[in-house]
């Protein structure tokens, strides 16, 4: 399974050690408000979607990776790539005291740089709730574009997306070590 560290963040494998950080972030509602039903989740849920995002890299080839800030060794969040229904799907997500830094953005584009040099797809999507006005702004500064409104998982949410001749590099670091 890879790692990726780019400028400032160490993306690797989640561990089962990680789930006091996860679950702190999932009991957040601020964090949580644009996820899901946006309501805090419990150390049992968050302990089962640990599991789950461990298990993903082995079923798809592709995951979500613990993001771990390099200067402090903190984990600041997570992100990578999931499936929806079948294609490829970027995803961010960020302990409140780490947002407006640019680590959504860092993350994300590492996570399509990933998808379409390292795993070959031809196509990327994203989606969030339309009042998410931040996360939108993060898929914009990604260069991924409107599609659609869509209702995925009894939610309504805008999907953008990106394909692989429209995503471009800004020549920051990026390593990726496989383990």
């Amino acid at each position: 399974m890879p790692t990726i560290e780019t400028e400032r963040l160490r993306l690797r494998m989640f561990r089962p050690d990680d789930l006091d950080d996860l679950a702190a972030m999932f009991a957040d509602p601020e964090v949580v408000k644009y996820v899901g039903e946006g309501k805090p989740a419990s150390r049992e849920e968050a302990a089962k979607a640990l599991d789950s995002i461990i298990a993903n890299w082995s079923k798809n080839g592709f995951g979500r990776w613990a993001a771990i800030d390099k200067a402090t060794d903190a984990f600041i969040g997570f992100g990578g790539l999931r499936s929806l229904f079948g294609t490829p799907e970027v995803v961010y997500h960020l302990a409140k005291e780490n947002w407006g830094k640019g680590f959504a953005t860092e993350l994300g584009r590492a996570a399509l740089r990933f998808g379409f040099e390292d795993r070959g797809f031809d196509r990327i999507v994203a989606i969030t709730k339309p009042l998410n006005a931040a996360s939108i702004h993060v898929l914009e500064k990604l260069g991924m574009k409107y599609e659609k409104h869509a209702h995925y998982y009894d939610l309504d949410v805008v999907q953008y997306e990106i394909g692989r001749n429209e995503f471009k590099w800004d020549g920051s670091a990026y390593t990726l070590r496989a383990e």
